[in-house]
């Protein structure tokens, strides 16, 4: 039997959307799965221990672990390496990248997840190559801050655009002495504790291993769209926005920002939970790298439109 190994970063707190979230990866997912999932204190670990086996996990594997309980592993493996260490214990979502190299054999597959994806059909994973990496799709990017990426642009590191880190797929066989030197050309300790900084670790590894994005037709992201955020504004709910979604086509729906809290009565009306089966591996999209050119007129649209009050118009909680 083939087993897929999965890791997510999740805190038991999470879990008011998380456990619809995992209960469909549960149910629809025709591989037999082990998923590892990574939280903090050892309280953290008893909490989520309890309520995931609350949960219905059919004949899945899942096991927690504590930051405590890799930290000999820590040790070990990131020995002279000490910007990892440091990354690791930065923002909870940074433990993404490190946690499952410390959790794993070499050369094992990491199938990395947020704890905010959902999938509404039968479905398989793609499967991981042997090098490089899958990652999902988004439109525009989530590189931020600016001061970061313009670190990264001006010292020459490559970012892929329309990076979107809900879904990864990954071997752990990474180039620590280059992730390393990465995280610290960014800012070592001084890089601000917001969980967007991982996606520019991996827009930067995506630049540097190679591979592609996951077909978006089949692994969505959500977009806050201008239409969404006016349609939000007038009092819109969540689950009548969700409807516009194409849910028979999806394997995976990534409910970044305020689609994440909609979740649940979405999938009470039924309107999440599909009869599909997709099982057939979709298309990858090469990865396109952000050029200095391009971000400067992102930039430069995005402080427009800060200028014209539309941000502070359509804020969304």
């Amino acid at each position: 039997m083939t087993i897929r190994h999965l890791y997510m970063v999740l805190s038991p707190r999470s879990l008011s959307y998380a456990g619809d979230a995992l209960e469909s990866l549960f149910a629809n997912s025709v591989e037999y799965l082990h998923l590892r999932l990574i939280t903090d204190s050892a309280r953290d670990k008893e909490e989520l221990t309890d309520r995931m086996a609350a949960l219905d996990a059919k004949s899945h594997r899942w096991s927690v672990y504590s930051e405590q309980d890799v930290a000999v592993r820590e040790e070990a493996i990131f020995a002279g390496h000490d910007h990892l260490r440091a990354f690791r214990r930065g923002h909870p979502c940074w433990r993404k990248i490190t946690d499952p190299l410390l959790l794993s054999d070499p050369g094992e597959e990491l199938v990395l997840l947020d704890p905010d994806l959902y999938f509404p059909n039968r479905f398989q994973f793609e499967q991981t190559p042997q090098n490089g990496l899958l990652l999902m799709w988004q439109q525009p990017n989530c590189l931020f801050p600016p001061e970061v990426v313009k670190t990264a642009i001006d010292d020459g590191i490559r970012l892929a655009h329309h990076v979107d880190i809900g879904v990864a797929h990954w071997r752990a066989a990474a180039d620590l002495d280059w992730l390393d030197w990465l995280v610290g050309r960014l800012g070592h300790a001084g890089l601000p504790r917001i969980m967007h900084i991982e996606a520019i670790v991996w827009a930067a590894l995506a630049m540097r291993v190679g591979g592609g994005h996951l077909d978006p037709a089949h692994w969505k992201c959500w977009r806050r769209s201008p239409a969404k955020r006016v349609m939000t504004k007038l009092g819109v709910s969540g689950q009548s926005i969700l409807k516009s979604e194409s849910w028979a086509s999806m394997k995976c729906f990534h409910a970044g920002g305020e689609a994440k809290w909609w979740l649940h009565k979405a999938r009470e009306s039924g309107l999440l939970d599909g009869r599909a089966s997709l099982l057939q591996p979709g298309r990858v999209l090469p990865f396109e790298e952000l050029t200095p050119a391009q971000y400067a007129r992102e930039r430069a649209f995005k402080r427009m439109l800060q200028t014209m009050g539309y941000y502070q118009i359509f804020r969304t909680a």
